[in-house]
């Protein structure tokens, strides 16, 4: 683990990093911190000690992951993007009773400079936009910007946007690679493989397998 620490960082004794992540340049892990394989931390990065981070995560440089903020496998933190855990601090006022927790789920991006406060959760490949301000959940695959964040759009898990309308119902391809995603009451997810034949999804084929082949080549024979 130690090849992949530079010599300014430093790595508190209790934290897990998993095999191949690396921490950059003044970067500061607590010691209750829990991170997976293949993560990328920049510099000036600070991870507390309750922190769950899972494998493939890439946090980019002046980003502070406060106490009570997971992060899923393979999300991005986009360079000084701000998480929070207090939702009305004081100085005065000791509140760390009252942490609210923040889920990032996996493959989520989180644009440069934007804020993410504190007690809410975002869906898994949702992608939210430069400078944003987040303060209420975000569904999966939903693109959302500005102050406050307002969903503008969805996109593909390869980060490109799909021809979708933000509600009702319809079908769009990935511009990039070609999956089809379906939106249905009000939630967008890429269309699951179909099996083998498409008789398989008819009720009459399922119910009655052996009659409905008997019939078709009874069909093929007339043919």
């Amino acid at each position: 683990m130690g090849d992949n620490i530079h010599p300014s960082a430093i790595v508190d004794d209790g934290a897990v990093l998993g095999e191949g992540s690396r921490v950059w340049h003044f970067a500061h892990v607590c010691g209750g911190a829990r991170i997976g394989a293949h993560c990328s931390l920049g510099q000036n990065v600070y991870v507390g000690n309750d922190v769950l981070i899972g494998n493939g995560v890439k946090v980019q440089n002046n980003v502070s992951i406060y106490d009570a903020v997971t992060l899923e496998d393979d999300v991005f933190c986009g360079p000084s993007m701000v998480f929070t855990n207090v939702y009305n601090p004081r100085a005065a006022v000791v509140k760390k009773h009252e942490y609210r927790r923040t889920l990032v789920r996996r493959g989520a991006s989180i644009g440069a400079n934007a804020t993410i406060v504190c007690g809410v959760s975002i869906g898994e490949y949702a992608f939210v936009a430069a400078g944003a301000v987040v303060n209420r959940d975000v569904p999966p695959y939903a693109l959302v910007a500005g102050v406050p964040a307002r969903q503008i759009g969805w996109i593909s898990r390869y980060g490109e946007r799909l021809a979708l309308p933000l509600e009702g119902e319809g079908e769009a391809r990935c511009p990039h690679t070609g999956e089809t995603y379906v939106l249905r009451g009000g939630a967008c997810a890429p269309r699951a493989p179909q099996a083998h034949g498409r008789e398989h999804d008819d009720p009459a084929v399922r119910a009655h397998p052996q009659e409905t082949a008997q019939a078709r080549a009874a069909h093929s024979d007339q043919g």
